[in-house]
């Protein structure tokens, strides 16, 4: 069995690591670590898991587990390594965007890997760190990464993109609560954010010219998901599109190109991108969905962990939408 550490295991992302961990065959959770909750059940911050484990939050750390996923804030990855010094054998998943750009891959001698699977599975499959991607990033990515690699990205992309409650965090904040966000949609940081570094950094090792994302991110008034919905200019027909996409995904285990059009509904609580064309005149329309938590969060996660012990890809990960 795999040893697994989980630091910062009260939040949203920790919670749905723990539930998928908890059902998986090769994994064995040895502790999960949290400042503000040590010794109180872990199902006191995911009442979903009450009944599944009499796991405790912890405010110790075991260095010597097998593999360990930071769910920590932005920034404080970094600084909780400097701290913390795992055994070399250790293998570690960050869910922060700390290592995500070349620049900052490297801590403390330990080198990480893009773990964006779709892209980077043979890197992946020998590394012992991965930095996992952002969850726009991914629904983004794998919207794009078809084109840039048949070297056609060659137009501006106008990207729209509305996410769940979740995408925020457990943290709450005027625009999480629920008076506010329900029945509510608005834009935040248009054509800035974030995640665009790691989205440019990958399409532009396919093609070095690759076109400028101009993308807007959406708050939704719902919990979880997210639909991506991009458009660019594009020569071919949709038939020609359709087939450059399944060729291009044709190993992937958890991103399917739909001959309809897709909704969150068929994604939610899975770790499956759903994509799907519509060529209108010149212009190519690109949908990407998938969860935020899962997908673009912690399913990816164990999927990259999957990856490292060169288990099969989808062990824990065979999870079911609820459509109805």
């Amino acid at each position: 069995m795999i040893k697994v550490g989980i630091i910062g295991g009260s939040g949203y992302t920790g919670g749905e690591l723990i539930r998928i961990l908890l059902n998986h065959s090769k994994t064995e959770v040895d502790f999960v670590y949290s400042t503000t909750r040590a010794g109180k059940k872990v199902s006191t911050a995911h009442p979903d898991l009450l009944g599944l484990t009499e796991l405790k939050f912890t405010g110790e750390v075991n260095l010597n587990v097998d593999v360990v996923f930071l769910c920590l804030g932005h920034g404080n990855s970094t600084k909780f390594l400097n701290e913390n010094s795992f055994s070399e054998s250790t293998r570690i998943i960050d869910l922060s965007n700390d290592f995500r750009l070349m620049e900052d891959s490297i801590i403390n001698g330990r080198k990480f890997i893009y773990g964006l699977p779709e892209l980077n599975k043979t890197a992946i499959e020998k590394s012992s760190c991965i930095a996992n991607p952002g969850c726009f990033a991914t629904a983004i990515q794998l919207a794009l990464l078809p084109m840039a690699k048949a070297n056609i990205l060659n137009n501006q992309v106008h990207v729209n993109a509305v996410t769940g409650s979740t995408g925020a965090g457990v943290s709450p904040s005027g625009t999480t609560h629920f008076s506010w966000r329900n029945n509510n949609v608005s834009w935040y940081k248009p054509f800035t954010h974030q995640h665009l570094g790691e989205i440019n950094e990958s399409l532009k090792g396919l093609q070095e010219n690759a076109g400028e994302i101009m993308f807007l991110p959406n708050r939704g008034n719902f919990t979880r998901g997210i639909l991506v919905t991009a458009y660019t200019q594009f020569a071919g027909t949709e038939e020609e599109a359709n087939q450059l996409y399944k060729d291009f995904y044709k190993d992937a285990e958890f991103t399917q190109v739909a001959e309809e059009p897709i909704n969150l509904k068929q994604i939610v609580n899975t770790n499956q991108c759903h994509i799907h064309l519509h060529k209108h005149e010149d212009t190519l329309l690109i949908t990407s969905a998938i969860d935020n938590l899962l997908k673009g969060a912690s399913g990816q996660a164990v999927q990259n962990m999957n990856l490292m012990f060169g288990l099969k890809e989808n062990e824990g990960l065979q999870l079911k939408a609820g459509v109805y």
